[in-house]
């Protein structure tokens, strides 16, 4: 039954915590993990007693979430981004959106977007494979900045990728983002192909700076 408005891939504490702050926000969240029993034990924990519903296969994440299917990735960056996407090209239809949450290479996340759109995966109902007129797979490369607690209360977010996916994902992120004095959400569209992966690593880049700035007047006042 398609009651989920986003499944989430990856339940390690950032997954779980950015699942928990979606459903804080009144988001239904399918999950599932790899290892199945890090899966029941969130539902048993945690997720107990809300609209969290876990999945033992991809196959079975798929069947929970409403149309078009957002499916986000918090795994960890490199080839296992990779292996899920080819697993999930097996089980999504036109239109879906896979979203990487983690830490990629916004020259892989350029690589991804073309990749996945060009995709025109077979029909879960007919069995056949759909025309290219009628598209292919949508992808997000998200940059999430805030660590466990950000992810918990609020994090910055940096989606880019197919621009038309923002417009299925958009109340989501702005929803569960960090916001200014005035309200605003710390998340908006950045752009296409990695850009949202791009702008994450200039923030990374700033931020370090920021901290060695930190250290070294410590050091020097010390």
């Amino acid at each position: 039954m398609s009651q989920a408005d986003i499944g989430l891939i990856g339940l390690a504490v950032m997954g779980q915590n950015l699942v928990l702050n979606m459903n804080d926000h009144g988001f239904a969240v399918a999950v599932y993990n790899r290892t199945a029993s890090v899966t029941d034990e969130f539902l048993a924990g945690n997720a107990r007693g809300r609209a969290i519903y876990g999945a033992h296969t991809l196959e079975e994440l798929a069947g929970l979430l409403k149309r078009p299917r957002r499916v986000m990735l918090m795994v960890q960056a490199g080839r296992p981004v990779d292996d899920i996407i080819e697993r999930l090209l097996g089980v999504l239809e036109p239109g879906d959106i896979i979203i990487d949450g983690g830490n990629s290479n916004y020259e892989d996340s350029i690589r991804r977007t073309a990749y996945v759109e060009s995709k025109h995966v077979p029909s879960l109902h007919s069995g056949q494979a759909l025309s290219g007129s009628e598209g292919g797979l949508l992808y997000i490369g998200a940059g999430v900045s805030g660590g466990e607690e950000g992810a918990r209360h609020g994090p910055s977010i940096m989606p880019g990728g197919s621009p038309a996916a923002w417009p299925a994902v958009k109340p989501i992120f702005q929803a569960i983002a960090a916001k200014v004095a005035d309200g605003s959400p710390c998340c908006d569209w950045v752009g296409e192909n990695g850009a949202g992966h791009f702008v994450k690593m200039v923030h990374n880049g700033i931020e370090y700076g920021d901290m060695q700035i930190i250290a070294e007047a410590y050091h020097l006042m010390k």
